[in-house]
Order: structure tokens, then C-alpha cells, then sequence
């Protein structure tokens, strides 16, 4: 056995030229239940259950023994959370107020005043507000809005047939927590609020066209604003949200048309159904923080029905979400000092090294690929900027009022806190140290109006990373982690980004053409593929076409940077095993991953990524050096014809 990498747990029985997946995975598959509470199992969420165990450590010490004011507040999160005694007697009374600000609304301006005053509770609103850089100007921070509205995870469940039954089980689920908070006719308003969100659905783009970074790009003013939708008040909404008309100077619209479509649903025929809609918002908002019945039901139709998971999660997890929601970061900052030596930054910066290397040689040699388009491409990767482990400096609290006894009341107000940090970038130079996840946070991203990779304290830990392992095992795994990232500013969204974080087209028109001639490629690949316990649902090919070209490149440039670590190292096996396959294998460990059916539905619905088999096995279909590895014949499943073979970046 080397670092995780156990021969003996694979399933003899299934070759890995035929299904590397299940050859590395099968018997771990068969033999692992997923969690009660879980809707998946795998390597990432054993890392994130572990994650969770050490948060809890840190969250019950702060609240038996604070060592300093930030401390205390934690404390207060989790002990607001924990009072179920106080939270049960007080069943719905923290909806009253809000509610009764519903009742009063005569008008549809009144309605718009209305939403904008419960903008700092959490509540679902008919538009998303979010603050981040200007795509066309990445140097100055924006206001976006986005569609919003709806109680489903898109607009697809409330209008295709293999979805009737969820939005059935949506409606009886509205009229229970409507019941729950004390209306008697709540399937008369239930059918009043499903009737509205369908309607509200018919005017949101899907996910592949909300993909779009040019059409999504629309920058207008606070007149233009208004415009899309005379019947929304922007001004007035805002003085009730607390919100400086500053902010909506100028916006990015994402969906414009779904604002148009928005104006003509803001009507006096349908002020009783607008109401019911913004009851049901704020009884949904609240519940994660009401009694039981309220969790319970909610848990009932968004765990069971939506994701298939058998068991509520235990209280104390679920606190401990609501302190890292809160105050993430100051958790994150006393998670760092014991979980993050300084050994594992190191042989990261290492990693990422060799892969940007192995990028610019790539880039180089492209066969597809213009030198005058190749030299903006190696502009961009100069510009990448790696960020490893945690924050520089971590999110100030210190405006959070916290108090043991009020869990509503904290969660309403750690909202407004995170809202008014937000709000206040605006006018104010971009923040390049900010992150956008925290480091205990089990996962990477890559930001392309910042051009950056990130990589969490807790994704630094096997069986993705070991700061002292086998170089055929860090680059399979958390390698091509690193070359997925990368790979983001280079995928079909990230190729329109140029080395500042700009929207801005550095390719050559034929250069384009071959790089969406390739994707297309990959698109058809996918669009075949359907997942165990899916009834024959496929993958959507242009969904997930950013995830894919990130695993196809990812892994080809960490296999390219794993050859550059090799130089001048002895190439021994291991159990058996070639650096080569080892490698491989490594991959496929890090995919083990399995998920219940609904959430497996679920996802092929609405994750722009692909399932976990395919993340795998259709990757190394493309790869040249996985055929070499394992001597891969055109008898064997897993065989795809070199003419079928897609390569981009490697």
C-alpha cells in the first residue's frame, strides 16, 4: 500500500482497461452505505464529515470557554442554535412581525416596499443582489442581478412531464408550512403560490444559456433599470432594504428578459397570490431556525423528496452550519493553526509550479492553436494567480450583535452584517486578498475576474493531497485538482476572461472556431453518457462542458507536470505498480463518489458538473497516456478510437 492507494481494495473481477471507475472503486461502491444524512458519499465528503468534527472541536470550546470577543460569538451562534427549549416555546412567533408587514401590503408598490424590507431577513426575493468585479472593467467592483423567485432548483421542474410529481410534492409541501404558521386555507394559497412561481419560472433562462458570459454581460443604468420594469420601484425598494441608490447606479443585468417578464406578473389581479408568495418566502427563510415541526417539514420535501436522504442531519451539524454561515472565517482562522503545517504550502507551491509549467509547454506545442493566439494565452497564465491554504487576513465581525437566546434574531442579523460588507465594495479598489470560501471548506475554485486558483486548508489532505507522498498520487489526485483550476480560465466560460479578469476576446476568429469545434466534440461525447439509477437520464453535455474541459485538461497537464516532477527520478513500481498507473489510479480514487437516485436526478438537472464515473472513465477515454499505461486494445471497453480522441490544453 503507498498513501491511500490500497491494491487490495480494488475489485479484481472488472479490468481497468474496461472501467478504471469501478476496477479502483467496486468494492468500496458495493460495500459503503451513503449516511443516513448524506445525499452522497465519497472522498470529498468523508474530508468535509472530517472537517466538520475539527469545526465542532473549535465551536464548543467557544462557547464554554471564549478566549476573546470574536470567540464569544461563536459561542452565542452555536448555543442560539442548541436552545431547543427556548426554540420550541416559541414555535412560530418570530414570523409575527414579518407576516404582518405581508398583511398590510394593499398595492404593488406596497408589495416592492415590502420585499425590500425584509431583504436583510434572508428571504427569497423576485431578484438576486450580488456585489463582485465588473467583468468589462475588472479593476472597479458592480452590482449584479440575477432572476430569482422560484422554491424549485430551476426552471425545468415546473414545466417538463418527468418533474410532476416534485412540484405536487412542492405544493402539499408550501401548504404544510403555511398550515405550520397558523392559515388555515393553506392549500388555497398553496395553489396561489405554485401558480405564481410557474409563471415566474417561464421567464428564467436555463441553465446552459445562464452559462452565457457574454449574453449574461448587460450593464445598465438605475433608469435602465426601471425601465425593465416600471412596476418595480428600484429607489423605493432600496430605502427599505437599507440599500444607498449609489448601488444601483449601475448594475449587471443577467437576464434581462426576465425582467421583463417579471413586470408583467407585478399586477393588482395578482396582489393576493404576490402576498401568499412572500408568506411562504418568509416561513421558508425562518425554518431552519424554528421548532421542530418546522425543520422537520422542511426537511421532508428539500432532503427526502429533492435529494432522497433518509435522516434529518443531527442538530449539532446543522449548528455548526449556521456558525460557519455566520461567521465563517473566524472560524477558519483558529481551524488554520493546527490544521495547515507549513510543509503542506510548500509542496503546493511545488505542485502548481510544475503545473503552470506544464501548461506553458502545452500551450506551446498546440497543433490547433495560433502563435499569436498562443502568446495572449501565455499572457493569461503569467498573469494566474495562486492562493493556497487560507486568507492573508481574515473578515472582521466586529458590527455582529450576537445574543445566546435569539437564533432568529442572530441569523437576521449576521445576514444584514454579510449584506452591508458587500454593499460596501462598491466604490471601494477590488480586494485581492478576499476569498470566496473558507479554509476548512473541502473544494477549490477558480475566480476569472480575478484570474486566481484557491485551494482550502481542507482539501490539502489525502486522499487528494500528502505532503510527504508518492509524486504518482499527489498529481493524480490533487494535480489534477490544481490542473482543473487552471484549466477554468481556459474552459469555454474562462477563455473569454484575458489575464486581467476583463471580458475580452484575445483569440484569433479561427482559433475560436477550433477551440468550439473541440468543445462541441466533448459535448457529443457527454450528451451520450446516463448514470447508474438515473431511468435513462443523460448527462447534458453543454451544461457541464466547463467541468468537463476542466477534468480533460486537468488531467492531461497534471500527467504532463507529474513527468516534469519524474525528471531524473527512479521509475520503480509500487505494489506492482508503474508510476503511470499509479497515477491513473490515484485519479480514479480521488472520483470515488457515489449518490442516492433523486439526488442523482437532481444533479443531472441542475450540476454543471458530471457524475463521478464519467468524471473518471470518459477523461481517460481521451488520454493517450492511459492506453499506454494500462495497454489499452480496441477490444476493451474503455478503447475510443485516437480519431475520437479530444484533446485541448494537453
Amino acid at each position: 500500500m503507498t498513501n491511500g492507494l490500497d491494491p487490495s481494495t480494488f475489485d479484481a473481477q472488472i479490468r481497468p482497461q474496461d472501467d478504471l471507475f469501478r476496477h479502483v472503486n467496486g468494492p468500496w461502491l458495493r460495500d459503503t452505505p451513503i449516511k443516513p444524512d448524506r445525499a452522497t458519499a465519497g472522498g470529498f465528503v468523508q474530508l468535509a464529515d472530517e472537517a466538520e468534527e475539527l469545526v465542532r472541536t473549535i465551536v464548543e470550546r467557544c462557547a464554554e470557554s471564549p478566549e476573546d470577543d470574536e470567540q464569544r460569538k461563536i459561542g452565542d451562534l452555536y448555543r442560539s442554535f442548541m436552545d431547543t427549549e427556548r426554540i420550541e416555546a416559541l414555535g412560530a412567533a418570530p414570523l409575527s412581525g414579518g407576516l404582518a408587514k405581508v398583511d398590510a401590503v394593499g398595492s404593488v408598490p406596497e408589495l416592492v416596499r415590502t420585499i425590500g424590507a425584509l431583504e436583510r431577513s434572508g428571504v427569497n426575493s423576485v431578484a438576486g443582489l450580488y456585489i463582485a468585479p465588473d467583468r468589462g472593467q475588472p479593476d472597479r467592483y458592480v452590482t449584479h442581478v440575477v432572476q430569482s423567485g422560484i422554491g424549485l432548483p430551476d426552471e425545468s421542474y415546473f414545466r417538463e412531464d418527468q418533474f410532476a410529481p416534485i412540484r405536487a410534492a412542492y405544493r402539499d409541501h408550501v401548504a404544510t408550512m403555511l398550515r405550520l404558521a397558523g392559515f388555515d386555507d393553506a392549500d388555497e394559497r398553496a395553489d396561489r403560490v405554485l401558480d405564481l412561481e410557474t409563471r415566474i419560472a417561464s421567464h428564467h433562462w436555463d441553465r446552459v444559456a445562464c452559462r452565457d458570459a457574454q449574453k449574461t454581460y448587460n450593464l445598465m443604468t438605475l433608469d435602465q433599470l426601471d425601465a425593465l420594469t416600471p412596476a418595480f420601484d428600484w429607489r423605493a425598494w432600496a430605502d427599505e432594504a437599507g440599500i444607498e441608490h449609489a448601488v444601483l447606479a449601475e448594475a449587471v443585468v443577467s437576464q434581462p428578459s426576465y425582467l421583463e417578464g417579471l413586470q408583467t406578473l407585478l399586477t393588482d389581479d395578482l396582489l393576493p397570490a404576490w402576498q401568499d408568495w412572500l408568506r411562504w418566502q418568509l416561513v421558508h427563510a425562518a425554518a431552519p431556525y424554528l421548532s421542530d415541526e418546522f425543520v422537520t417539514a422542511n426537511f421532508e420535501f428539500y432532503g427526502k423528496t429533492l435529494q432522497g436522504t433518509d435522516e434529518l442531519r443531527p442538530r449539532w451539524k446543522r449548528g455548526i452550519g449556521f456558525v460557519e454561515g455566520s461567521m465563517g472565517e473566524a472560524v477558519g482562522r483558529i481551524y488554520v493553526r493546527t490544521e495547515y503545517p507549513a510543509e503542506a504550502k510548500a509542496r503546493m507551491e511545488e505542485l502548481i509550479a510544475n503545473l503552470l509549467e506544464a501548461y506553458r509547454i502545452s500551450i506551446r506545442e498546440l497543433p490547433w492553436m495560433s502563435d499569436e493566439t498562443k502568446q495572449r494565452a501565455l499572457a493569461k497564465l503569467d498573469a494566474f494567480t495562486p492562493k493556497i491554504g487560507h486568507p492573508a487576513s481574515f473578515k472582521d465581525y466586529s458590527a455582529l450583535e450576537t445574543d445566546p437566546t435569539d437564533l432568529v434574531g442572530n441569523a437576521r442579523r449576521a445576514q444584514s452584517v454579510a449584506m452591508d460588507r458587500e454593499l460596501a465594495k462598491i466604490g471601494r479598489p477590488i480586494d485581492r486578498d478576499e476569498w470566496y470560501m473558507t479554509p476548512q471548506t473541502v473544494n477549490a475554485y477558480y475566480n476569472p475576474t480575478m484570474n486566481e486558483i484557491v485551494f482550502p486548508a481542507a482539501i490539502l489532505q489525502p486522499p487528494f493531497f500528502y505532503a510527504d507522498g508518492d509524486d504518482a498520487i499527489n498529481y493524480g489526485a490533487i494535480g489534477s485538482v490544481i490542473g482543473h483550476e487552471i484549466g477554468h480560465g481556459f474552459d469555454d466560460q474562462g477563455s473569454q476572461y484575458d489575464g486581467t479578469g476583463a471580458l475580452s476576446n484575445w483569440w484569433t476568429d479561427e482559433d475560436r472556431a477550433a477551440f468550439d469545434g473541440l468543445a462541441a466534440k466533448i459535448i457529443a461525447q457527454y450528451d451520450e453518457l446516463s448514470p447508474e439509477h438515473a431511468d435513462g437520464q443523460k448527462v447534458n453535455g453543454a451544461l457541464t462542458i466547463g467541468e468537463n474541459i476542466g477534468d480533460l485538461g486537468g488531467l492531461g497537464i497534471a500527467y504532463l507536470a507529474f513527468r516534469l516532477a519524474q525528471q531524473d527520478k527512479p521509475a520503480d513500481p509500487i505494489d506492482g505498480l508503474s508510476p503511470d498507473q499509479r497515477f491513473f489510479l490515484s485519479w480514479a480514487r480521488a472520483w470515488q463518489n457515489k449518490a442516492r437516485p433523486a439526488e442523482t436526478i437532481r444533479r443531472l438537472t441542475v450540476d454543471p458538473h458530471s457524475p463521478a464515473e464519467f468524471r473518471c472513465n470518459q477523461v481517460v477515454r481521451n488520454i493517450d497516456a492511459f492506453y499506454e499505461a494500462f495497454d489499452v486494445t480496441p477490444q476493451d471497453e474503455l478503447w475510443l478510437d485516437p480519431a475520437e480522441r479530444v484533446t485541448i490544453w494537453a
